[in-house]
């Protein structure tokens, strides 16, 4: 089976996911992809190639059109980035068997337009989280039997032995802003006062909210900002506790960095967001505890309990072994897959579902309420000022910035 793929990238954990998909794909499934900008970051598109994938990177409309028409099914990796948009919306794609993959919760902002649910033959999530969100529970029920899930998230092979001295080192590992992480965390780690520094692991910016808030802490001492790691394994290794403390509105699914954390037996604390509760079992793979102040007596619990902690690591392993691995995800896909060769290709008008400007394609993105706040920053993950950057002179997108306090919140 010959399955093209079109993303806007293989960076971060989608191409992590699909680095591990063909390297656990059976013979008859052939990876094409197509990819919409050239890779910042090439670890992930070259593991695909060596595992035997192949890869076009900014194709033309043309050349796309004609991939397509050579495919057996089109799999489109979904995010709200700008270049995806623009190659559904105005390349005049072919007809084709589709499977969508969404690779964003649509639980809040950035949300899954609700007409692009039932468009493919096949729409799939990463997470079962995902069958929450409201355009999901509109549906009527004929509508959501071509809904699905499947994993992207994967943990490692080996678990480290989870020994009580283990079990005291507590650390985070991924990204360290408020986008992502809980504004709460060290609140939490400030009422708990644990004796030996939290590990915080990624990329921070100098004078970020993140460390703003955290010299304003009771005891600043007890955060250690390690910064970036390039071998996330290893850290893990040495963390028994793994304090993935996130903002209720994060638009994370499979989150890896929690998969990863649990398969090598760290116990995880979390927050009861829908992502982390379809992951999380409490008080058998982990804890997930409702705000700051139960995080607290949790976290102060789990370090009075090195050896519960060490017994919660070891099932959190034996969970992902069986439930977060590429070669289920791989087994899955291939079922779709043969299941959606065997019916008619046809054309999918996505201007219709979508928009016809950068500036529909942007506010599809958004909540209908009117109270999303639009983050401000570099321009990135499928924020205005990424659809600006993408599209410096689109008319469509200068008519719509004078709108934005009618729009968002500013506050």
């Amino acid at each position: 089976m010959k399955i093209l793929h079109i993303a806007a990238h293989l960076g971060g954990g989608v191409g992590k996911a699909h680095a591990a998909l063909c390297a656990a794909d059976g013979a008859d499934v052939q990876r094409h992809y197509l990819l919409l900008e050239e890779p910042r970051d090439r670890r992930y598109a070259t593991a695909v190639e060596q595992a035997g994938g192949t890869i076009t990177v900014a194709p033309g409309p043309q050349v796309a059109r004609d991939l397509i028409a050579q495919a057996d099914v089109l799999q489109i990796e979904w995010w709200n980035h700008p270049r995806l948009y623009e190659c559904l919306c105005r390349w005049d794609l072919p007809e084709a068997r589709t499977v969508i993959w969404a690779h964003i919760s649509g639980l809040h902002a950035p949300c899954i337009p609700a007409g692009l649910l039932t468009a493919p033959h096949r729409f799939l999530f990463t997470s079962a989280c995902s069958m929450e969100a409201a355009a999901v529970q509109a549906l009527a029920p004929e509508d959501r039997a071509g809904l699905g899930v499947v994993n992207s998230g994967f943990g490692f092979a080996a678990p480290a032995p989870t020994t009580p001295q283990r079990a005291g080192n507590i650390g985070y590992l991924g990204t360290v802003d408020f986008s992502k992480l809980s504004p709460d965390f060290l609140e939490v780690v400030d009422r708990a006062e644990p004796d030996t520094p939290v590990s915080i692991w990624g990329e921070v910016e100098a004078g970020s909210p993140v460390l703003r808030r955290a010299s304003t802490m009771r005891k600043p001492e007890a955060v250690r900002f390690a910064g970036h790691t390039d071998d996330p394994e290893e850290v893990l290794r040495q963390t028994g506790i793994f304090l993935y403390l996130l903002q209720p509105k994060h638009f994370g699914t499979a989150e890896n960095a929690l998969i990863e954390a649990m398969s090598l037996g760290c116990a995880p604390l979390v927050f009861a967001n829908p992502a982390e509760r379809a992951i999380v079992e409490h008080g058998r793979t982990g804890f997930i505890e409702a705000d700051a102040p139960a995080a607290a007596e949790r976290l102060k619990w789990m370090l009075r309990n090195p050896d519960m902690v060490a017994r919660i690591g070891e099932a959190a392993a034996r969970f992902t072994a069986k439930t977060r691995t590429a070669a289920k995800s791989a087994g899955e896909f291939a079922a779709i897959y043969r299941d959606v060769v065997s019916v008619e290709k046809r054309k999918i008008d996505y201007s219709a579902i979508l928009g016809a400007t950068p500036a529909e394609w942007f506010l599809s993105t958004q909540e209908s309420t009117g109270s999303q706040k639009e983050p401000k920053g570099s321009a990135r993950k499928g924020t205005l000022a990424h659809f600006t950057h993408c599209f410096p002179d689109d008319p469509s997108l200068k008519a719509l910035s004078p709108r934005l306090p009618d729009l968002f919140s500013t506050d």
